[in-house]
């Protein structure tokens, strides 16, 4: 397909740079293809009404960490400074990265990240750049290797806030709680799993109660996922890979709760990808562990997902392509018409949607 059938026009004002306040009440939109009405104006909160006992939301517990990295390099008498976006971990002491500008590092620099005089643990955090790909992408090999290494960054990192956040104003204090779910546990995302952040214990208290339950997978979101789509139709796009995990006790719960008529309920396009690339045919989900590169567009037929929770994502990407696969792209194209009305808040720290399946892949 085109790329531009995936544009709208999106007023800047409309890009939440702080989350709603408690979380649960944002505001959430929902989307049922063929049903009436279409649309429908409700609080986060109210998912509970929305939702029946027997049904299981899939949340991801993945972790952000301090992934961006502010370092220099040395080469002789030029020092040039350069920020560090962590994406994918390699092994212990090594990392994939995107570094900006990457034009001032060349294969075998060394950088050092940190103030001046600061030492890390045992010494300044240093990495050395093994590899240099497309699009500013390098390969780094840090002088520290595992646990250590994860609490250097920790402590020299920065919380990674999405570059349409991040070129409005810098992280602070309130971001270390505002972007992470209340369900964090694995560390090793680069950005948040954000259709989770609207979540609170209480709310998630409340929908055990109703009989809705809540099991957890891992994919560790990576920065790519806000790289742009290249080419002009979707064929050409390469999808980044991201490291997902579901345990065979999470498969068979997930499997036995469809089995009973109940619905999985992703939380988010990541619990979403990480769903289908495990599913068979029939739907059956099967233990995971590893790299999935799943790149979803209409004419896509979804297999273990029933309903999507999801946050408003941008125009021409990969996720309200996903978006646009489950619930139809005129549905969507709608539903976003209808929110930039509505004064609905997009991206990261914006509004939800609760989306139901297109009636047909034909829409």
């Amino acid at each position: 397909m085109r790329v531009e059938a995936f544009d709208f026009e999106l007023p800047d004002e409309r890009i939440a740079l702080r989350p709603a306040d408690p979380r649960d009440a944002a505001r959430l939109l929902v989307v049922r293809p063929g049903g009436e009405p279409l649309l429908a104006d409700r609080a986060f909160r109210d998912i509970g009404e929305l939702l029946r006992p027997g049904d299981v939301l899939v949340c991801n517990n993945t972790r952000v960490i301090h992934a961006r990295l502010r370092g220099r390099r040395s080469r002789g008498d030029a020092v040039a400074s350069l920020e560090i976006m962590l994406h994918q971990r390699v092994d212990g002491s090594t990392w994939r990265a995107y570094a900006r500008p990457a034009k001032r590092l060349q294969v075998g620099d060394v950088i050092r990240f940190g103030h001046e005089g600061r030492v890390c643990l045992a010494g300044t955090l240093e990495a050395t750049v093994e590899e240099k790909g497309e699009r500013g992408e390098v390969t780094l090999a840090f002088h520290f290797h595992g646990p250590i290494l994860d609490e250097a960054i920790a402590a020299l990192g920065e919380m990674p806030l999405p570059p349409y956040i991040a070129s409005q104003r810098p992280a602070d204090e309130r971001d270390e709680d505002d972007y992470q779910t209340v369900f964090a546990r694995v560390e090793g995302a680069v950005a948040a799993p954000t259709a989770g952040l609207h979540f609170t214990d209480a709310l998630l208290a409340d929908l055990r109660g109703k009989g809705i339950g809540e099991e957890f997978v891992t994919l560790h979101v990576g920065a790519g996922t806000f790289l742009p789509v290249q080419g002009e139709e979707t064929s050409e796009h390469r999808m980044h890979a991201e490291w997902g995990e579901i345990t065979p006790e999470t498969a068979q719960s997930l499997n036995e709760a469809r089995g009973r008529g109940g619905r999985i309920v992703a939380v988010g396009t990541t619990a979403l990808r990480l769903l289908e690339s495990a599913a068979d045919e029939n739907g059956e989900i099967a233990p995971f562990s590893g790299e999935t590169d799943i790149f979803i567009t209409p004419g896509y037929r979804f297999r273990a997902t029933d309903l999507l929770l999801t946050n408003f994502h941008l125009p021409r990407s990969t996720l309200f392509m996903l978006v646009s696969a489950f619930s139809g792209l005129d549905t969507m194209q709608a539903a976003y018409a209808h929110a930039i009305e509505a004064d609905y808040r997009f991206y990261s720290y914006g509004d939800a949607c609760l989306l139901f399946p297109a009636v047909s892949a034909a829409e």
